[in-house]
């Protein structure tokens, strides 16, 4: 949904197919089955996963089903662009409310929204780089906030995951542009 799947339509429009991981319940697969289906009626191919992109084993699996999807095309395909778009953490003040002590960010609330929507990031680009799956003059791309910088209630572990998410880019930059890539975070 949203930025996700408005550049995997663009994308699409372009020539590109399309892998999507994405997770979601019924009303969410109806809306990524329709979306698969938008970009087939384009010409494209569309493989979507419904699953945990920040599971390790779930995006082993995911990119070991990429591996035989590939192969078997046997066209030298590789990821042009990889659009991180993780949009699941939680809002919770990081101090109780005097009136509700029990409201709290907790520990593994903190870890969960740091490892979805920042350090997820670099296991995919690392499993696609040691695969061989990220072309050369690919594009990584992160969807970051302004609450990277600013405060917002409720906000402290969503913006400390983007702070971690634009400093994981920067390091993925310098790293990527020695092998042919680049990587970039979007507000």
């Amino acid at each position: 949904s949203g930025f996700g799947e408005a550049t995997a339509l663009a994308l699409a429009s372009s020539g590109m197919d399309i892998i999507g991981v994405h997770l979601d319940r019924r009303a969410g697969q109806e809306r990524a089955d329709a979306l698969r289906q938008r970009i087939e009626a384009m010409g494209r191919q569309a493989w979507f996963y419904n699953v945990n992109a920040a599971s390790d084993e779930k995006r082993r699996a995911t990119l070991d089903d990429l591996d035989a999807r590939l192969a078997a095309r046997a066209k030298g395909e590789r990821v042009r662009v990889l659009l991180h778009s993780l949009a699941f953490g939680s809002l919770r003040p990081m101090l109780a409310p005097k009136e509700n002590p029990a409201d709290q960010l907790t520990r593994a609330q903190v870890e969960m929204t740091l490892d979805v929507m920042a350090t997820s990031l670099v296991y995919w680009t690392q499993d696609l780089v040691s695969r061989g799956h990220l072309a050369r003059h690919g594009r990584v791309l992160a969807m970051t906030s302004s609450g990277s910088t600013q405060m917002w209630p409720g906000y402290g572990a969503v913006g400390a995951a983007k702070a971690a998410l634009e400093a994981y880019v920067r390091q993925l930059a310098v790293e990527g542009a020695r092998r042919g890539f680049t990587a970039n975070a979007i507000c």
